[in-house]
């Protein structure tokens, strides 16, 4: 499996993000934005970002503050200078996406709603408290999202799940919203549900980032 690098990408205006990223062995299909859990690029992370960079993306995530100290603005102002990067590593506008898990699931939607990117994947998200909020982003996606939750544990519930589906239906772009009977948020608890989750990201961006 491909190894990682991480680097310090500032612009001239002084601007930086950490990045740790991977290439892929063959020929370059896009480029895929990894937005992490809120305990930091851990070692399922960095798993992650050398197993899309194996399927043929350039894969990069930036190194973001925990679910304590991010704001929107902070999680907006990294995603630009990490889609920059790409851009600037021969990664075209409409070959670039964006997948998070865990709270990065909820960053993904939170993106997609404020940037129009090739597609953009949730596997996972908040709690039920955060759903209203989650809702009122997922009927505002400018990025083709498809979204996985699962209900175990502090997942968001099967309701709630279909509220975000039927939110994200009005949206002007491709979207699909995925429940899990028994996924935890992490879907680490469903081998299974994992494995076709993993499938159906692929299958998402094989069928957006062309």
């Amino acid at each position: 499996m491909t190894s990682t690098t991480t680097v310090d990408h500032q612009r001239t205006d002084g601007h930086s993000v950490r990045l740790t990223f991977a290439e892929p062995e063959g020929a370059l299909r896009g480029g895929l934005i990894v937005l992490h859990e809120g305990h930091g690029v851990t070692d399922g992370v960095l798993l992650l970002v050398k197993s899309l960079a194996g399927e043929g993306w350039l894969t990069v995530t930036p190194h973001l503050a925990g679910d304590e100290g991010l704001t929107r603005q902070d999680l907006l102002d990294a995603t630009d200078l990490t889609l920059e990067w790409l851009l600037d590593h021969g990664v075209d506008a409409d070959l670039r996406g964006v997948v998070g898990f865990d709270l990065g699931g909820t960053a993904a939607l939170l993106v997609a709603s404020h940037r129009k990117l090739g597609a953009a994947v949730s596997v996972g998200g908040q709690a039920v408290a955060e759903l209203p909020r989650l809702v009122a982003i997922a009927g505002r996606v400018t990025s083709p999202w498809l979204g996985m939750f699962g209900d175990a544990g502090d997942a968001v519930g099967e309701a709630e799940v279909e509220q975000l589906r039927e939110a994200a239906a009005t949206a002007k772009v491709a979207t699909n919203v995925v429940h899990y009977p028994g996924a935890n948020h992490r879907f680490d608890a469903d081998p299974e549900a994992a494995q076709e989750a993993w499938q159906r990201t692929l299958d998402w961006f094989d069928a957006h980032l062309r």
